[in-house]
């Protein structure tokens, strides 16, 4: 049976995902405290890496909700494309990343798998970064965060967890067709 804790903070997080595929500047809000929830929730089962990126997405999400409202010269920002050789970049350093946080937490911690945890972690931040300057590329890198989250909340006896993040996963392909949508609709 899930907790408390877990219920709470998959309620805030799940509205906040909603919302973003949305593209509505409310998914910061009330990310916010769902990043708050989750970060207890998985200090208390292990998963560093994961607690790290909550303390991540509390810094971003705030700067997100500015820059949503205002980061084009005072104006809402529109959805835009990434340039591939960035992405690509981009990518790859996520990796490398991933390997070496993944490789501290295997040897001075007693984290629960470290790497596929750091994936998790390094391609979150990716893709967070993308849904902060509302670009359409941030559903592709959450579709592969929640494929490699989903069976790793699983393995923790995260049910609740990993079934929200199932649903995050259907969310990603709702949001990469607005948001497709919507890039057309601006180029008209």
């Amino acid at each position: 049976m899930p907790s408390s804790l877990e219920i709470f903070a998959n309620l805030f997080y799940l509205v906040s995902v909603l919302l973003a595929a949305r593209n509505s500047v409310h998914t910061w809000a009330v990310g916010l405290v769902g990043c708050a929830l989750f970060g207890w929730l998985f200090f208390s089962v292990q998963l560093y890496a994961d607690v790290t990126l909550q303390g991540f997405f509390i810094a971003t999400s705030l700067l997100g909700w500015w820059s949503w409202l205002r980061g084009r010269n005072g104006e809402p920002m529109p959805i835009s494309r990434t340039a591939w050789p960035g992405l690509g970049l981009a990518l790859s350093i996520a990796v490398v990343v991933a390997v070496a946080y993944g490789a501290l937490l295997h040897h001075f911690t007693d984290a629960y798998a470290p790497f596929i945890d750091s994936l998790v972690l390094t391609f979150s931040v990716l893709a967070q970064l993308l849904l902060m300057r509302r670009k359409l590329e941030t559903w592709y890198g959450w579709l592969l965060v929640n494929t490699l989250a989903v069976p790793l909340f699983a393995s923790r006896e995260l049910y609740l967890t990993a079934f929200i993040y199932l649903l995050f996963w259907c969310n990603a392909w709702y949001g990469l067709y607005c948001w497709r949508r919507e890039l057309k609709a601006q180029a008209a």
